[in-house]
Formats: structure tokens, sequence, C-alpha cells
């Protein structure tokens, strides 16, 4: 999508294993500024038009266009994004409120920055609220229905690897999720587990999300070329 001639094509040239776990983004601003909801937010930028920004982790990345997808399904235009070198430095710049907000993946340390009051997550881009933060809300919920964004941490084979190779990867990673400790440390490190992935499974994942982003990707004008 980010390049007119891509290295590879995911579903040409690899076999979808399984989906491990999936990891969604948080929506998250500096302590002062005067929104609690991401609808407070939203109305908060419409009417401070230009004047706010977002970090994120660099031109290209999940993170930068899940800023741009919330951008285009709330009106907000004038909303500046800020490119840094990973999500770490914008982060840091948004507890220090050199940005009010940032858009990063969701992780332990984030949910620890929510709990202790140095952020504040006004949403987050699961379709559902997280197993590890049930209290904070999801995109979907403040009326932004497309609102959804998340990145998938899962196994691969090189094109043209045999099937029974395949299904027997696939069915040890479900062995493996099978484990309610490694679960465990999956979600507490600010995951959801896949625990019903299959090879067929992850392949219709990856052509939602291709199919999700690329107009997004277009109607921005963006190429990494």
């Amino acid at each position: 999508m980010l390049k007119s001639h891509p290295l590879y094509d995911p579903l040409k040239d690899l076999e979808p294993i399984s989906n491990v776990a999936v990891s969604a983004f948080a929506l998250a601003v500096h302590p002062a500024v005067p929104a609690h909801t991401l609808r407070e937010f939203i109305d908060y930028a419409k009417a401070n038009p230009g004047r706010l920004s977002y970090g994120h982790a660099g031109v290209g990345s999940l993170n930068h266009l899940t800023g741009e997808l919330l951008k285009s399904l709330a009106g907000m235009p004038d909303l500046v994004h800020v490119p840094y070198r990973g999500s770490g430095p914008a982060t840091a710049d948004t507890i220090s409120g050199q940005v009010a907000m940032v858009t990063p993946a969701v992780t332990g340390a984030l949910l620890e920055f929510n709990r202790t009051g140095k952020l504040r997550i006004l949403a987050v881009t699961s379709p559902t609220r997280l197993i590890a933060a049930p209290a904070i809300p999801t995109a979907v919920e403040a009326g932004l229905p497309g609102m959804v964004s998340q990145q998938s941490i899962g196994l691969f084979a090189p094109a043209g690897t045999p099937k029974a190779i395949i299904e027997q990867i696939s069915q040890a990673t479900r062995a493996a999720l099978a484990d309610a400790t490694y679960r465990q440390m999956l979600i507490e490190s600010g995951f959801e587990p896949d625990i019903d992935s299959t090879p067929d499974k992850f392949r219709r994942l990856i052509g939602e999300d291709i199919a999700r982003w690329s107009p997004l990707v277009k109607a921005i004008g963006l190429k990494l070329d």
C-alpha cells in the first residue's frame, strides 16, 4: 500500500499460519487537555482548529494511520500529526505536554501511565473493550463505528510450504495459547490472545486489514518511495 513497487505481497508470497495475538492502539492525551472522553476531545479539537497535534511512531506506521483514521472519521482535518522515531519519544513528549495526543499501541507500561495519571487514555481502538483494561471504552462506543485499528502478531511461512507443516505449526500455536499462564502474560503486556486462529482465519484477517487501510492511504496520498 505504501510503496509503488513493494518487495512482497503478504497474501501471495507468504503462507499465514496463525495470528497469535492482536494489539490495539490507544488514543491518549496529556492530563491538561480538557477532555475526559473521546467525544469531548473531538469537540475540543474542532473548536480549536490547527492548535492541537498528535504524536506517532513515524510516517507510514500503523500508529500514524490510526491517527489519520481518527481525523477522517471524526472530521478533524486540522489535527496536526507530528512524526517521531518510535512510540517511546512520542509518548514521552505527550507526557511532558509537547503534543496533546499520542496514538501508541497498548502496552502494560502505557496502562500504568493511565493508572497513575501521567496520561489519560480516552479510548482504545479494539472492536471490544480490552481484557486488561475493561474500564477504558472503545472508540466505537464513542460513536465512531469504523475506528478499529489493531496490529497482529502472527506466524508466516514462505509461499509453497506444505499444508501439513502449516497445520502442524498452527496446532502447536493453539496448544501454546491454551496455557493460561502464557495467555495472562500476553494480556498483562497489552495483547489480546487469539486462541481460535487458523491459517484460513488469519488469511481473511490480513485481507480485511488491507481493505481497511488501502482507501485511507490513497486518500491522504501517503507513499514511502
